[in-house]
């Protein structure tokens, strides 16, 4: 037995102000176990003091419990919608320089992914997308920009040929000319502030791991961070529950556009 999983939440919110209660807790104490298991640590105490005192062991697991699973283009047919349906209507209605936040982005493949797809509408130094994420060792990898074949296994060969020089085998390095579109920040999606004014908010295959109250937390404070008939853009196992009670509208499959106030309470 590793010991208490109650005192060992409170003693990682003290260390990092991650609040692990917020996640859906069967599959984050499943992770966190089988990570301690491998250090061949005996209790959640050890490991505490452990990630108080050596910088890569708490380096490891703050990229491990932030779960960065990412790739371009992902669901290929729902950036299609994007591209057809929802840009066009946003320039209809605030303009091609719109602001897009691109939440919880990993690796950098989907605000990179934004770029890219913009591109087909205006110049490059038109563009700008803000990244965020809670993990600063992610959003430093996003930052080189360096990514592995599978990752570009959905993206559009266009822009493979244009944006991306292959420096081995199985390696890619993507432009810095897309790079420089995107503006890389720390955030917390549970304490910190939320940026305002957003026409386009991308937040895919994150809130799956919190919990229901989280979640609705969450999608509150993207509303706030919406202008009126701003869009929201999930993943493909995100689909909004109860969305008119949290002031959105399906506009398509996985595409909300806030449209009222949240009900209150809810």
């Amino acid at each position: 037995m590793l010991g208490s999983y109650e005192k060992f939440k409170e003693s990682i919110f003290e260390l990092t102000s991650i609040d692990l209660n917020s996640y859906k807790e069967r599959q984050m104490k499943r992770r966190i176990d089988s990570l301690i298991t491998k250090h061949g640590i005996e209790s959640y105490r050890s490991y505490v003091e452990i990630l108080k005192k050596e910088k890569p062991i708490y380096n490891e697991f703050i990229n491990y419990i932030t779960i960065n699973v990412s790739e371009f283009y992902r669901n290929p047919e729902q950036w299609q919608v994007l591209e057809k349906d929802i840009l066009p209507y946003l320039f209809d209605n605030f303009g091609k320089d719109i602001k897009i936040w691109s939440a919880a982005c990993s690796t950098g493949d989907e605000p990179y992914s934004l770029v890219m797809l913009l591109s087909k509408f205006m110049p490059l130094n038109r563009i700008k997308v803000l990244a965020t994420d809670i993990d600063r060792l992610v959003i430093e990898k996003a930052k080189i920009g360096v990514y592995n074949d599978k990752s570009l296994k959905g993206l559009p060969t266009e822009f493979i040929k244009k944006y991306f020089k292959q420096i081995d085998e199985k390696s890619y390095q993507i432009s810095e000319d897309i790079i420089s579109c995107v503006e890389f920040k720390h955030h917390d999606l549970l304490k910190d502030p939320y940026p305002a004014n957003c026409d386009l908010i991308v937040c895919r295959n994150v809130l799956i791991y919190f919990t229901d109250e989280a979640k609705n937390r969450i999608y509150k404070n993207f509303h706030d961070a919406l202008k009126d008939d701003g869009i929201l853009f999930v993943g493909s196992t995100e689909q909004m529950l109860g969305a008119s009670k949290l002031g959105f509208e399906s506009l398509r499959s996985f595409f909300y556009m806030k449209s009222n106030s949240p009900e209150e309470n809810y």
